[in-house]
């Protein structure tokens, strides 16, 4: 389900409250030799909303009065503008003007809660299955620990990319997903997004275009506003990225990576087929372009697929992890890199956590070893299969995508609701979820709400819960929003 610029505008205005205006807004210019107006003009209003100077929601002068307050061209401050929007800082609306965005993390944070929800059904984070088995195997796990001689990685320090044990370990993990690496070649991490933020720093520079799917994990659209770099969706269909689109975008210029999820993509659980794999690997082959493959959730697939950056060894970064297949608390993860790189990844990782936490690797190791992680990604995957039909049963054609072995699935928005309309409808049904708006990568995303099926929710509650939302989903609006009277 995807949505105009325009259209997906409108669905989000009618239900929000009148926002401030910066209308007396008026930066000083300064004058820099060899760079242009507009880029100081950018320059200036990311540095007021970093400042909050210019807060969330705020309304930007238009462009005729920012220009002639300014006594610069309409054209600077368009461009201006557009390049704000372009990372992240600000938001176009048709008809209304143009704002200041929520910072990403804070958009994340209203609606996935990141404590714990009390009485509320939490379907806002996408978290692995935990039963008594997972309960079982961490007090077993601990009790071993406990007994034995924990010197040679509780005692150290080094190596910064991880203990050789723990490197051996990961190997085998990563041969079952499809990547042979050389030890040298592996990173211990703490889990799969600080991976992806080691990978993405060694190679991208503030300023480049990095591409990604159009509806993506909103960790990746963090980075870029952390990292300075722009940040552009690409069409995708039930497999992910569209291999025309990247060709086109390649062919363009000026684009340096491609991160992108080809297991059960968050939100929508695309998988990408063998064909699709290698037809991407082939055209960032082609372009010299870096590929960062968040393989977080591959581990959760029964089927054997290839791995886009083993078909790129010069130019391939592989990232998972075992939080979101064996046991969400268990943040360990392997980052596989290519041989040139090894050193400068090693690098970051010294400045910004030394080495990745010893214990968790440690765990991780051992239910390598004696087959408990293998044991527990088949518990998710029988609690996922079972998950996934309690939905279809329940929403039906509610659902717009998902997939027998996703923890999520993604959820059409009826024409007379807005997202952020069901989201208070559903809070007030005390049920978390969460919209399309931490996910949208581009001027253009496809509307819908994420439900997560994790956790320690049972069946029975589950099914309750969703019977509960398809009842709102069914319900008409109120006339007034409560949020706009209060």
């Amino acid at each position: 389900m995807s949505f105009s610029n325009s259209d997906r505008s409108a669905r989000f205005v009618e239900s929000r409250a009148p926002l401030a205006a910066a209308a007396e807004w008026r930066p000083v210019l300064p004058r820099r030799k060899g760079v242009t107006k507009h880029k100081l003009l950018t320059d200036l209003i990311i540095a007021d909303v970093e400042a909050e100077v210019l807060k969330p929601g705020t309304r930007m002068p238009t462009h005729r009065d920012l220009a002639h307050a300014l006594k610069v061209s309409v054209q600077t401050v368009s461009i201006s503008y557009k390049e704000a929007e372009r990372r992240g800082v600000l938001r176009g609306e048709v008809g209304r003007g143009t704002f200041v965005r929520d910072r990403v993390t804070e958009r994340a944070e209203r609606f996935m809660l990141d404590r714990s929800p009390g009485q509320t059904a939490d379907l806002s984070i996408i978290r692995a299955v935990y039963t008594e088995a997972h309960e079982r195997a961490s007090r077993q796990v601990m009790a071993r620990l406990g007994d034995g001689d924990n010197s040679a990685f509780m005692r150290t320090c080094r190596p910064i990319a991880g203990l050789d044990r723990h490197r051996a370990a990961a190997r085998l993990w990563l041969r079952g997903l499809g990547v042979e690496a050389e030890s040298e070649r592996i990173l211990i991490t703490n889990g799969a997004a600080h991976g992806l933020f080691l990978a993405v720093a060694s190679v991208v520079h503030p300023g480049d275009l990095v591409l990604t799917e159009n509806l993506t994990d909103h960790g990746i659209i963090g980075l870029a506003s952390l990292l300075g770099f722009t940040l552009r969706g690409l069409p995708t269909d039930a497999e992910g990225i569209l291999p025309e689109a990247l060709e086109a975008a390649c062919a363009a210029g000026g684009v340096k990576a491609l991160v992108l999820i080809p297991s059960l993509g968050n939100p929508t659980s695309h998988v990408a087929g063998a064909e699709r794999r290698r037809a991407i690997a082939d055209i960032a082959g082609r372009y010299g372009l870096f590929v960062i493959e968040d393989e977080v959730y591959k581990p959760l697939l029964d089927e054997p697929l290839p791995s886009i950056a083993q078909m790129l060894p010069e130019l391939g970064f592989f990232a998972t992890s075992m939080t979101k297949s064996v046991m969400t608390g268990l943040r360990v993860g392997y980052l596989v890199v290519p041989p040139a790189y090894s050193i400068r990844v090693g690098s970051i990782m010294r400045v910004t956590s030394w080495s990745a936490t010893n214990l968790p690797a440690e765990i991780a190791s051992l239910w390598i070893e004696d087959g408990t992680a293998q044991a527990l990604i088949g518990l998710q995957r029988q609690e996922a299969r079972a998950r996934q039909a309690i939905v279809a049963q329940v929403l039906g054609d509610i659902v717009a995508s998902s997939h027998p072995l996703s923890l999520c699935a993604w959820l059409k928005v009826p024409s007379r609701w807005t997202e952020e309309g069901l989201v208070r409808a559903l809070a007030q049904r005390a049920i978390a979820v969460t919209p399309s708006d931490p996910f949208v990568a581009g001027e253009v995303g496809g509307g819908g709400i994420r439900i997560c099926l994790g956790g320690r929710l049972s069946h029975a509650a589950l099914a309750e819960t969703l019977a509960s939302v398809r009842a709102t989903f069914e319900q008409l609006p109120p006339v007034f929003d409560a949020r706009l009277i209060a």
